[in-house]
């Protein structure tokens, strides 16, 4: 969902709204009452947030030594 906002605010407020965007909020920029832009979060800061979160969960370290049922009892017990 977005917010809608004056271009004179919009104008007056970018780099507070640039931050907002940056957290993922979504605007909607209207000139007298009429949507004319949508200020959104950039695919490519996205696409490198994915690529992080992947590199993050790669760089977790494995359990080793633990047997498979040991593990299978513990992913049944996080489901109750």
């Amino acid at each position: 969902m977005s917010i809608e906002i004056g271009s004179f605010d919009a104008k007056a407020r970018l780099s507070e709204l640039l931050r907002e965007v940056q957290r993922g909020q979504r605007f909607t920029i209207t000139l007298r009452g009429r949507p004319v832009a949508d200020l959104v979060p950039s695919d490519s800061a996205a696409r490198q947030d994915f690529h992080a979160a992947i590199e993050a969960m790669r760089s977790i370290r494995k359990v080793r030594g633990v047997s498979e049922e040991t593990v299978a009892e513990w992913i049944a017990e996080g489901r109750r």
